[in-house]
């Protein structure tokens, strides 16, 4: 990765930080609906990414969120699973033809069908474990699989919209 790909990464990461630190913190949909845009910042780095740097910077990103929403880690925690389970992810839905080097799996990139199977089960997983740690089995299964979904909705359509507006599409070499 070059230079120039790193610089503009690490203002993508502090851009996801800020956004959804001052801006999502407080946005709830109907007491249900939870925002994390954060995750689309782990989910649109490029394939090539390694798992160890992946987990560090998942972990380094949920713990800064974690120090603005005084949750005591569950996003770190939630962070570090998508990070581990996203390179074996990539590998079980890669195309034939494999992927095309330091182009960032986004919508625009890689086409709606492969994105919705890409991202809607890591996003789940992340929302999944962030709402069970949340509850500690306090509350029943219905509410927490509704917050979860209601989430994972909400955060997937945010997601996509932004994608759509401000990311463009890139080409390997």
């Amino acid at each position: 990765m070059t230079t120039v790909k790193i610089i503009k990464y690490s203002i993508s990461f502090f851009i996801f930080f800020l956004i959804q630190v001052f801006i999502l913190k407080d946005l709830v949909l109907f007491g249900y609906a939870f925002c994390f845009l954060y995750v689309f910042f782990m989910l649109s780095l490029p394939h090539e990414v390694p798992t160890i740097p992946l987990l560090l910077i998942g972990f380094f990103l949920g713990l800064l969120i974690d120090l603005f929403y005084d949750s005591l880690g569950i996003h770190a925690a939630s962070t570090v699973l998508l990070a581990f389970f996203r390179n074996p992810w990539i590998k079980v839905i890669m195309p034939t033809g494999g992927y095309d080097d330091n182009v960032p799996p986004t919508i625009l990139n890689m086409g709606l069908g492969w994105y919705l199977f890409y991202c809607l089960p890591l996003i789940l997983l992340h929302h999944f474990l962030f709402f069970y740690i949340d509850t500690l089995g306090t509350q029943l299964y219905l509410p927490l699989v509704t917050r979860v979904l209601s989430s994972m909705a909400f955060t997937f359509l945010l997601g996509t919209i932004i994608q759509a507006i401000f990311y463009k599409k890139e080409r390997g070499i």
